[in-house]
């Protein structure tokens, strides 16, 4: 479903994406780790079109991003981590402009759904000013899945969010992974992506310094025990990096 290879891209002297490569299929979700800095916002910029790579290959469903940019962003859906919102649009017309956008027919019903699955409904007519951060990003997230995107790209989606939230959010990305979509989840908590993810990407300095599910991931790193966390496996990692992507 999504396709990456030889994906770089600078600012100036520094390579914040280097020569990167991994596939997602439908109905997986890749978690994306790093510390601050090491290329994951960049990385999703470019599989999103918001940026272009200085060079590489990025395809969704099999559009090529570079040869038919429009098709290809119509497949997918972004969420990044500060939501970016309209002042004078009300939340049920921000649905409304997205179904435009997207051409949705039946987005009155989709837009309904979604407004009740993340307990928007009493906000429907609200302003984004009157919102508070949750809210917001919980908007954010109703305009990302109106469409029902094959591939969804998530930057920290979870900020912002209460327990209840962070709860249901979890639910509905597994639900769309379940219906069929590829997701790409780039979070700091880190308990979140070893619960949800079916593998696990490791960036450091914008390169895959590791690639596996969380059980391959703990068999590179034996001397910490079958029971390690993410956490435990990330830090080592980095302290540590294999060759591009290898298990160890």
């Amino acid at each position: 479903m999504i396709h990456v290879s030889g994906l770089t891209r600078s600012y100036g002297a520094l390579r914040a994406v280097d020569d990167l490569a991994f596939d997602v299929a439908s109905g997986e979700i890749l978690g994306l780790v790093g510390a601050n800095g090491a290329g994951k916002t960049t990385c999703l910029h470019c599989l999103s079109g918001i940026l272009m790579p200085d060079r590489g290959r990025v395809r969704v469903d099999g559009v090529d991003f570079a040869l038919d940019p429009t098709e290809a962003k119509r497949k997918l859906a972004f969420i990044p981590d500060t939501p970016l919102l309209f002042d004078h649009l009300t939340v049920h017309e921000h649905l409304q402009f997205v179904a435009r956008i997207f051409q949705v027919s039946d987005w009155r019903e989709r837009s309904e759904a979604l407004l009740e699955e993340f307990e928007l409904q009493a906000k429907r007519d609200t302003l984004p000013s009157t919102l508070s951060r949750g809210m917001k990003q919980k908007l954010a997230i109703c305009m990302a899945f109106l469409h029902e995107p094959l591939a969804i790209l998530c930057d920290e989606p979870l900020s912002g969010l209460d327990p209840m939230g962070i709860r249901n959010m979890r639910a509905s990305l597994q639900q769309r992974a379940t219906q069929g979509a590829a997701l790409i989840v780039s979070s700091h908590q880190l308990e979140l992506v070893a619960a949800i993810s079916d593998r696990i990407l490791i960036l450091d300095k914008g390169r895959n310094v590791l690639c596996g599910s969380l059980e391959e991931i703990r068999a590179s790193h034996p001397a910490l025990g079958a029971g390690a966390t993410l956490e435990e496996l990330f830090l080592a990692t980095i302290a540590t990096p294999a060759a591009d992507g290898e298990l160890r």
